[in-house]
C-alpha cells in the first residue's frame, strides 16, 4: 500500500537518528563513521530550504501549464472539467514516477505533484459534474472525493498535511445534509472520532518503528479536530475559525442541553488527551493537550456569558508560565534529571533546527523597517525666535 519500502524507511530513519545524536555528542565521528556505512538509504532527500523552493517551482509550472491551456484552447466549463480531471491524472501518475524512478523522499517536486492532483480532481469533478446545474445534495461528492484521495495521497506516500487536507474536506460534508448546526458539529466530531478509533488501533501496532511518528501526528490532529468541533465559542474570539461554520456566533443556534453539553465536555477532553499522552509518552498529544487546556481557559468566559477584560492574557501568559516553571524544577528534582521518563533537558537537535527555521521564515516574512533617509550635511536646524533651556533662535 505505501509506496515507500519499510525497510528504505528504517534505513532513512536511523541515519537521521545518527545525525542527530552526533550533533548532540552522543555518537563519537568514528562511531559515527562506522554506523552511516550501514545505514546507507537509496532514497533521495533534500533540506527544508531546497525542498520549498522546489515545492513551490512545481506548483508554480504545472499551474502555469494549466493556465496555458486553459487560454489557448478556450474550453468550455463542463469540457474544462474533464481536462482538468484529466490533468489530476497526469499529475498523480507523474507523482508515483517520480517516486519509483527517481526515488524522491520529501524532495518537494512528487509532493507538489500530488497536491495538484488533488486540487485538479475537485476543481474537474465541479466543473464536469455540476457547472451550469441547480443546486444538489450530490455535490457533497466533491469534497468527498477530495477527502477520500488525500487519505490515499497520505497512505500512499506519507505526507502529513495531505492527512489534514483530508480533515479540512470533512468539514465542508455535513452542509450538504443538514441544515441544523449541532448536527453539522456532532457529524464532523463523529468522523474525526471514528478516524481516531482507527489510527489509535493501527498505529499501536507501529510503537517504536519509523510509522510511530506519523500515526502519533495523526492522532493528535484527529483530538484537535474533535475539541474544535465541540468547541463553540471559539468563533467569538475573532480568530480566523469563523470560515468553516459559516453563522453568525451566537448561543440561539443551539439548543441549551447540546450547549451545555459541549461545555463539558470541553473541560473533559484536555485532561483525558493529556492523560493518554503521557502515558503513551507521545510528544505531540501532550502538545495537543496543552493547546487544548489553553482553549478551554480562553473560551471559558464567552461560555458562560462573562465580560472579558484587557488583562485576561497577561494573567494567562502569568499562569502558564508558572505551570512551566513548577514542571521543570519537578523534572530537574528527579534523579538524573529524569522523572518517571521525562526530563526538562534537550535530547534531539530537531527542535533547534524546526526554531532556526522558523525564525528565518519569521524573518521573512516581518515587515521590513523603512530604510534611513539621507540627511544633507548642510542641513541645519534654525529660523525660531527662541530656543528652549537658554538656547539663542539659531540653534
Amino acid at each position: 500500500m505505501r509506496l515507500y519500502s519499510a525497510s528504505s524507511e528504517e534505513t532513512l530513519r536511523a541515519r537521521n537518528l545518527l545525525t542527530d545524536w552526533v550533533g548532540e555528542g552522543f555518537l563519537s565521528k568514528a562511531q559515527y563513521q562506522l554506523l552511516e556505512q550501514e545505514t546507507v538509504s537509496e532514497l533521495r532527500t533534500t533540506n527544508i530550504f531546497l525542498r520549498l523552493v522546489l515545492f513551490l517551482f512545481t506548483l508554480i509550472s504545472v499551474g502555469a501549464a494549466a493556465g496555458l491551456f486553459y487560454v489557448a484552447w478556450r474550453p468550455s466549463e463542463q469540457t474544462a472539467g474533464v481536462f482538468f480531471l484529466i490533468f489530476a491524472a497526469v499529475c498523480y501518475a507523474a507523482a508515483e514516477a517520480a517516486v519509483s524512478q527517481a526515488r524522491l523522499y520529501r524532495y518537494g517536486i512528487e509532493e507538489a505533484l500530488a497536491v495538484c492532483s488533488v486540487v485538479f480532481l475537485c476543481v474537474g469533478m465541479q466543473g464536469a459534474l455540476f457547472i451550469g446545474r441547480p443546486y444538489s445534495q450530490a455535490q457533497f461528492l466533491v469534497p468527498a472525493a477530495g477527502a477520500v484521495f488525500s487519505l490515499w495521497i497520505w497512505r500512499r506516500f506519507g505526507l502529513p498535511y495531505a492527512f489534514l487536507a483530508a480533515m479540512i474536506f470533512v468539514i465542508f460534508l455535513p452542509g450538504y445534509w443538514t441544515s441544523s448546526q449541532s448536527a453539522q458539529h456532532l457529524i464532523i466530531a463523529a468522523f474525526y472520532a471514528t478516524g481516531l478509533v482507527a489510527v489509535a488501533s493501527v498505529g499501536s501496532r507501529h510503537r517504536f518503528d519509523y510509522l510511530d511518528e506519523a500515526y502519533s501526528l495523526v492522532e493528535a490532529l484527529l483530538w484537535l479536530g474533535i475539541y474544535l468541533a465541540i468547541n463553540l465559542k471559539l468563533l467569538s474570539l475573532d480568530l480566523p475559525a469563523r470560515w468553516w461554520i459559516g453563522t453568525p456566533d451566537t448561543s440561539a443556534l443551539f439548543p441549551r442541553p447540546f450547549y451545555w453539553g459541549t461545555w463539558v465536555l470541553i473541560w473533559c477532553l484536555p485532561p483525558i488527551v493529556l492523560a493518554r499522552g503521557i502515558r503513551q509518552k507521545d510528544r505531540f498529544v501532550i502538545a495537543v493537550g496543552a493547546i487544548m487546556a489553553v482553549l478551554t481557559l480562553v473560551s471559558n468566559k464567552p461560555y458562560l456569558g462573562w465580560k472579558r477584560h484587557t488583562w485576561d492574557p497577561m494573567l494567562l501568559g502569568i499562569l502558564l508560565t508558572g505551570i512551566a516553571l513548577f514542571i521543570r524544577r519537578r523534572l530537574a528534582r528527579g534523579p538524573g534529571g529524569i522523572r518517571h521518563g521525562f526530563t526538562g533537558a534537550r535530547l534531539s537537535g530537531k527542535d533547534k533546527n524546526w526554531m532556526s527555521v522558523g525564525s528565518t521564515v519569521a524573518g521573512l516574512l516581518s515587515p521590513q523597517p523603512p530604510a534611513p533617509q539621507p540627511r544633507s550635511p548642510d542641513f541645519r536646524f534654525g529660523g525660531g525666535q527662541t530656543g528652549g533651556g537658554g538656547a539663542g533662535g539659531d540653534f
